[in-house]
């Protein structure tokens, strides 16, 4: 039986509301953060996804994201909810997106 983990992704968004797009310094920040916390990071950047939601019934917003994915053995929920919560001050954004799932290595 393989090694049970957590596989952690961020979704953070390349432009703000106002359609500027990020410094990419912002992104080698949280590269560099969770590299030396995590041991090593995943990162999505050359074909971004694009995440979609509606607004309202008339309304479904479009933007585009790059994915951070890390591994880690302990899932410290406090730890990613203040994580979260301070990217999301940084990416001036009401919230994002980070979840986990649990994988088992094979």
């Amino acid at each position: 039986m393989g090694q049970q983990m957590y596989l952690i992704q961020i979704l953070l968004p390349l432009y703000g509301n106002d359609g500027v797009a990020f410094p990419q310094q912002e992104y080698a920040s949280v590269r560099e953060e969770l590299t030396e916390r995590f041991g090593g990071i995943t990162t999505y950047l050359r074909s971004p996804a694009e995440g979609s939601w509606r607004e309202s019934p008339l309304l479904t917003v479009h933007d585009e994201i790059v994915i951070y994915e890390v591994m880690t053995e302990n899932l410290d929920q406090g730890w990613w909810r203040e994580y979260r919560e301070g990217l999301a001050r940084r990416y001036r954004q009401d919230s994002l997106i980070v979840r986990a799932s649990q994988i088992q290595l094979l």
